[in-house]
């Protein structure tokens, strides 16, 4: 087959192009430049020449920052704005790299894409990688479904230490097996707050209430929250610990309160992505990529917006995260938490 790998410098993208050639497929890499870091693009193309060279395969760079400025980078920051917290990978794979990279693919005439996601496809779903400690499921829950018949994720049923073992068994590789790790949020350097530093002022002090609304004390810029967060702002007279219950923005304020009252049973989703046809699901539940999954029921309304009810609490439920709906190994929905 003709297939386009999404090639990043990075050791999983490299051994997925190496072994797709090794299989006899045509392969083309495709490096994407997505925002404007000094240096970052330089360092990482040098490296897909290196195993473009290696593999003799021709490669293309991909200036999608434009897309990537409006679909991901402004959204993160305005979704800070508005009191909640975003996903950025989520829009990143569903917008830039299995909807603009896929389009790309397809005017080469390949059949298929191919990245080094850890996951896996199986009939039409996406599935958890073998490697569970890598897992990215939870981030490509988000995808178009029609975009899941062309991608390829050839690193799926491989574990991660694996994935750099068999690269160091490669004379060209072997500097790619030992390289540092990109950062989670490829656009965050060193914390979100600097990026949100370049557009507004964080830090302007304001009050911090209790759930009655009473003012307990004081915070250094509601943006520094989300929640669930139980460090960075004073409470007065408290004995036990507090955590960011509520965010409202548009006062300055955040609320926090007792692990108890971080408790939820029940919450609403908005823009949900479904893989099944279906206007109620009995599944399980991720409410962040870290997080254990949690039995519930999912009523799903005509608007795209849904109603989850949890079989047992979940704590620290953020407004903007992404939940994602799995049936055992199989992730049949996704959507925004209101």
């Amino acid at each position: 087959m003709k297939i386009l790998v999404a090639m990043s410098g990075g050791v999983d993208s490299s051994v997925t192009a190496y072994k797709l050639k090794n299989l006899g497929h045509e392969v083309i890499g495709c490096y994407m430049k997505l925002h404007g870091k000094p240096n970052y693009h330089e360092e990482n193309i040098k490296k897909v020449q290196k195993v473009a060279d290696f593999l003799q395969i021709p490669y293309h760079i991909l200036d999608l920052q434009e897309d990537f400025k409006n679909k991901v980078y402004m959204p993160f920051v305005n979704t800070y704005k508005e009191g909640k917290t975003p996903n950025p990978c989520a829009l990143c794979n569903r917008f830039i790299k299995l909807g603009k990279l896929l389009e790309f693919a397809k005017s080469l005439g390949c059949e298929k894409l191919a990245t080094g996601h850890y996951a896996r496809l199986e009939n039409g779903y996406i599935k958890v990688a073998f490697d569970e400690s890598k897992d990215q499921s939870y981030f490509l829950a988000n995808a178009d479904k029609e975009a899941l018949k062309y991608l390829i994720f050839p690193l799926g049923e491989m574990k991660k230490e694996d994935v750099k073992a068999f690269a160091s068994t490669i004379k060209e590789l072997k500097s790619f097996a030992t390289q540092k790790e990109s950062s989670e949020i490829c656009f965050v350097e060193d914390t979100y707050i600097k990026v949100l530093d370049q557009f507004m002022d964080t830090k302007i002090p304001g009050e911090v209430l209790n759930s009655d609304g009473k003012v307990i004390g004081k915070h250094e810029g509601y943006m520094h929250y989300t929640i669930g967060k139980r460090r960075g702002f004073e409470v007065r007279g408290a004995h036990e610990p507090h955590f960011v219950l509520k965010i409202n923005p548009k006062e300055n304020q955040i609320v926090v309160g007792t692990k108890e009252e971080l408790k939820v049973n029940k919450f609403n989703l908005k823009n949900i992505n479904l893989f099944i046809d279906a206007k109620e699901l009995d599944c399980e539940v991720k409410i962040r990529y870290r997080s254990k999954s949690t039995p519930c029921k999912v009523v799903i309304n005509d608007d795209k917006s849904a109603n989850i009810i949890l079989n047992e609490p979940v704590y620290g439920l953020a407004s903007g995260q992404m939940a994602v709906f799995y049936d055992n190994d199989k992730v049949i929905a996704s959507g925004f938490i209101e």
